[in-house]
């Protein structure tokens, strides 16, 4: 682990809903971290996907904010969702000067290290933490490295394996358009399908989401060199399979069953103590289930949440059971009946064990 005595952290422009980054360097390059709510309560530390950080949010923040204040099954939930201190991690890929090439592409293990020089930084001993599958990734790899710094892990659309051949290439062909034509047109449509299901992009007949142009618009200004770094690291991760039943906090994951990673992320639950850990897929959704259906996040998280004293909602009638809740000991079918909210079924698979 890098030492963090040395970090420097500049203030950049504040950022939306009240947050401001911070570029902190570390023994392993420069991160940027955005800092929402109160530094006084309980952190959540969150980290973005490849081409993704803070303004389109680490888990979709600025739709999980405006979901918890329309939302009335989930009890007008307050600003920042419901841990009210956010840090965003991510590897400098907006707005920010490149990386200097001078310094080591870092690997996964590298990027996982950062994370505890970050909250080094901040004074963090204990965390809550999101990740979104590269990020997922990372903040698992640093949950099984710094395992009493970790209280939980709420993880959407996860990796767990080392890259497939087929991944490999992908990547591979992908980081050629980086280095060669920068964030050119062929890159955003590898990223926006990353991110999102056909029902969002639209078709020749149906036009493309809100959401997919405001991303396509972002990606614009990404710097393609920082994220042609993180793509280097996330392709020589390693498999961490076997080292996911040692983790000794619970574990929430979230998937759609359309997302190129569905896969991984049943495999991933596959490999999880069953007493600990719950797997919620999100029918007609991609890879971004906070971008796509953030509703279908809230009761799970709400769920969870209370098991740590992090979330107290007014009342508790009509809601569904935790799937990580200590009374909770069957597999249960949330509908969008069930959660009072228009959603696709969502089903929340958990053990039998207790």
């Amino acid at each position: 682990m890098g030492d963090s005595s040395g970090s420097v952290s500049v203030d950049m422009e504040p950022i939306s809903l009240g947050g401001k980054e911070h570029i902190i360097q570390t023994g392993r390059g420069p991160v940027s971290v955005a800092v929402f709510g109160d530094q006084d309560k309980p952190a959540l530390v969150t980290y973005p996907d490849l081409g993704l950080n803070h303004p389109n949010s680490p888990i979709g923040h600025d739709q999980i904010c405006h979901v918890s204040k329309d939302c009335s099954s989930a009890q007008k939930l307050p600003h920042c969702c419901f841990i009210t201190s956010a840090f965003t991690i991510s590897v400098l890929q907006l707005g920010a000067a490149a990386i200097s090439p001078k310094i080591p592409v870092p690997s996964a293990d590298d990027l996982a290290d950062q994370v505890a020089n970050v909250l080094d930084y901040f004074g963090l001993d204990v965390v809550m933490c999101l990740g979104v599958t590269g990020g997922a990734y990372i903040l698992t790899l640093f949950a099984m490295k710094y395992r009493q710094r970790v209280l939980g892990l709420m993880l959407v659309s996860p990796l767990c394996k080392a890259p497939s051949w087929t991944e490999w290439l992908y990547n591979k062909v992908l980081s050629n358009f980086l280095y060669f034509y920068g964030m050119c047109g062929v890159v955003k449509e590898c990223l926006l399908q990353r991110y999102f299901s056909n029902e969002v992009r639209g078709s020749e007949y149906v036009p493309e989401s809100d959401i997919v142009q405001a991303c396509r618009h972002l990606l614009e200004q990404r710097q393609s060199s920082n994220v042609l770094r993180f793509l280097q690291a996330l392709s020589g991760r390693r498999d961490i399979s076997e080292g996911l039943k040692k983790l000794q906090c619970r574990t929430l994951i979230f998937v759609g069953e359309n997302s190129p990673f569905h896969a991984e992320a049943l495999h991933m639950t596959s490999k999880l103590d069953r007493r600990y850990s719950a797997l919620v897929e999100v029918q007609a959704c991609g890879s971004m289930v906070t971008e796509e259906q953030p509703h279908a996040m809230l009761i799970p998280m709400e769920y969870f949440l209370m098991g740590y004293g992090l979330y107290r909602p007014c009342q508790l009638s009509g809601s569904p059971r935790s799937p990580l809740s200590p009374s909770c000991i069957s597999p249960e079918l949330l509908s969008p009946e069930s959660m009072g909210l228009k959603l696709k079924p969502i089903k929340t698979r958990v053990s039998l064990q207790v």
